[in-house]
């Protein structure tokens, strides 16, 4: 059963490395894209591979969370709470994507680009933070 507890938190651990590298990968094409269309078409092939990997590092850690029966600690609330912030955030760039960016103003993607670079900022932050705190 050890093994197995082993296994499952290095297989979270990469996960959430891989995460911090999406949401890197997600800063570095936001910040070099000057086209609101060719973003668009990118970010619909990034957010699958975004969505999985949080979806991967949530069932991780439920499992995590079983094989420990279900003990409850300021840790694992504090994940919970960091995993439906990360959802709702994804959520809300791509509908501002989808439906708030207007793609025959000028200055749209201007504006997209802010909120978008807030909302990843917030994921990387907390990213770091959580990591940081659980490898203290």
């Amino acid at each position: 059963m050890e093994a197995l507890y082993t296994a499952g938190l290095e297989i979270h651990f990469v996960g959430v490395f891989v995460l911090l590298a999406v949401v890197m990968f997600n800063i570095i094409m936001l910040a070099l894209s000057h086209q609101i269309i060719r973003y668009a078409k990118r970010l619909r092939i990034v957010m699958p591979i975004s969505s999985s990997l949080i979806t991967i590092t949530i069932f991780t850690g439920i499992v995590m969370m079983a094989t420990k029966n279900f003990n409850f600690s300021l840790a694992n609330i504090a994940m919970i709470v960091l995993s439906i912030i990360f959802i709702v955030l994804e959520v809300k760039r791509y509908k501002i994507l989808k439906h708030e960016t207007d793609i025959k103003q000028e200055k749209a993607f201007v504006q997209y680009k802010q909120k978008a670079f807030r909302f990843l900022g917030i994921e990387m932050a907390l990213l770091v933070a959580m990591s940081a705190w659980m490898l203290l």
